[in-house]
C-alpha cells in the first residue's frame, strides 16, 4: 500500500508540474497580472482538476466512453476555449499600458472550465483512477484520495508556475519585450491543443 501511495504522489507531481495548458495560463497570468490577482484562476484550475479526478475515480466519467459524441464536443469546445485564451494573451500588452483597455485575469470559473473542457485532463484523470483503483475498494474513498492528491499537487505546481511568470515580468522592460513574451506564451497555450487531437 505504501508503495502504491508513493507511486500516486509521484504521478500527481509529474502530471501537474509538467508544462501544459494550465501551467502556461498560470505563467501568463502571473506575468500579466501578478500573483495576487491570479489567485482565483489558480484556485479554479486546482478545484477543476481535483473535482475531475474525484468524479473519474467515482466512476461517473464512464459516460464519456459510452457516448463518443461527447468526446468530440469536448474536444471542439476545449480547443475553442484554449484558442480564445491564447488570443487574449497574445493581444494584451504590458500591464496598464493602455488605460482604455480594462484587462482582467481569467476567473475562477474560467480556470475550472480549462480542466473540465479538456479531454487530455479527462484522460489523465481516468488513467489515474484505473491505475490506483487498488488503493481502496470504495469508489467514494478513492475519489477523496485522488481529488485531494491532485488538488494539492495542482496548487503547489500552479503557484510555482505563476511565480515564474511574476519573475519573468520583472525582466520585461519594453513594449517589444512584452509583445514577444505574450505571443510566446499564447503560442505555447495554443500548441497545448495538439495532444488533444492526437488521440
Amino acid at each position: 500500500m505504501s508503495e502504491m501511495l508513493f507511486s500516486l504522489i509521484l504521478f500527481v507531481i509529474v502530471a501537474t508540474i509538467t508544462p501544459g495548458g494550465a501551467t502556461t495560463l498560470a505563467t501568463a497570468s502571473g506575468t500579466q497580472f501578478g500573483f495576487r490577482r491570479s489567485v482565483p484562476l489558480l484556485g479554479g484550475i486546482a478545484i477543476g482538476l481535483a473535482s475531475l479526478s474525484a468524479i473519474a475515480a467515482a466512476g461517473l466519467a464512464g459516460l464519456l466512453h459510452a457516448v463518443p459524441a461527447l468526446q468530440l464536443i469536448m474536444k471542439v469546445g476545449g480547443s475553442a476555449y484554449l484558442l480564445w485564451l491564447a488570443w487574449k494573451i497574445a493581444s494584451s500588452g504590458a500591464p496598464n499600458a493602455n488605460a482604455k483597455t480594462s484587462q482582467s485575469p481569467t476567473s475562477f470559473v474560467g480556470g475550472a472550465l480549462l480542466l473540465w473542457l479538456n479531454p487530455k485532463g479527462w484522460a489523465m484523470a481516468l488513467g489515474a483512477a484505473a491505475s490506483f483503483a487498488a488503493l481502496t475498494p470504495n469508489p467514494l474513498r478513492l475519489a477523496a484520495i485522488l481529488g485531494s492528491a491532485f488538488g494539492i499537487a495542482a496548487i503547489v505546481s500552479l503557484v510555482l508556475w505563476c511565480m515564474a511568470g511574476v519573475v519573468l515580468s520583472r525582466a520585461l522592460r519594453t513594449e517589444r519585450h512584452w509583445r514577444i513574451a505574450n505571443v510566446t506564451l499564447a503560442v505555447l497555450l495554443a500548441l497545448s491543443i495538439v495532444p488533444i487531437w492526437m488521440d
